[in-house]
């Protein structure tokens, strides 16, 4: 796979949905992307997926569709990641590209990003993913520094997103005199960081009380600034 840096000041973003998400949950996460980064003379395209159905769907259907997304090998069954692939193909974004999916959408977005870079669609493109209150899958070696991974963390930083404790990340390393020794962080995300969230899973893109702390910072606001910290020289 060849990824190179971007031509031109033209960013293209993906926002990926979970199961059982409203039309509007990305609403004011959309439009506090377009401000930060014209801020920073970037001009934008952003793009909502729901890679799974909409919040009308059922959500047992939703979840084994989720399901399908987490094993390693790249299978034809998958659903959001194929959903999420197609849709980025035809969209035929080049340059620099980033994609956020929140919790089933950051398994999504992960194997989206697999799909097309078996495919070559990827060639002219420089690309992160953000997942966001996602399930742990493995990430494997050439794509580890293009994922950064955000968790709700309670006041004493402890997890707190319930979502973010399904799946792992471990794999067996070779430990003293070549014994196998199982390592929880051998395929995690390059960067992980926790959140002070309120309210946990489903309200890290809140922007109004009872979701702004005792500093007037909202949940959207945290969510964006730890993207922005990870980004930074990008």
């Amino acid at each position: 796979m060849t990824m190179t840096t971007a031509p031109n000041r033209l960013l293209h973003i993906y926002l990926l949905a979970g199961v059982k998400t409203t039309l509007s949950a990305f609403f004011e996460c959309r439009k506090k992307l377009e401000n930060l980064f014209a801020q920073d003379g970037r001009q934008t395209t952003i793009h909502v997926l729901f890679p799974y159905g909409d919040y009308t769907r059922n959500l047992w259907r939703q979840l084994w569709e989720v399901r399908s997304d987490f094993n390693s090998w790249l299978l034809p069954w998958r659903i959001g990641g194929r959903a999420a692939a197609e849709a980025i193909r035809t969209s035929r974004a080049e340059g620099q590209v980033l994609i956020i999916g929140h919790s089933g959408g950051g398994v999504a977005a992960y194997q989206a990003v697999r799909m097309l870079q078996r495919q070559g669609a990827l060639e002219n493109t420089d690309i992160r993913i953000v997942q966001i209150g996602s399930p742990k899958i493995p990430i494997e070696p050439l794509l580890r520094e293009r994922v950064a991974y955000f968790h709700a963390v309670d006041d004493s930083g402890r997890l707190s997103d319930p979502i973010s404790r399904i799946g792992s990340w471990g794999g067996w390393s070779a430990g003293k005199r070549s014994l196998p020794r199982w390592n929880q962080r051998k395929y995690a995300p390059g960067f992980v960081k926790g959140i002070p969230v309120i309210g946990g899973h489903a309200n890290y893109f809140r922007h109004t009380a009872p979701y702004v702390d005792a500093q007037s910072i909202c949940n959207l606001d945290k969510t964006i600034d730890g993207i922005r910290s990870w980004l930074k020289g990008w």
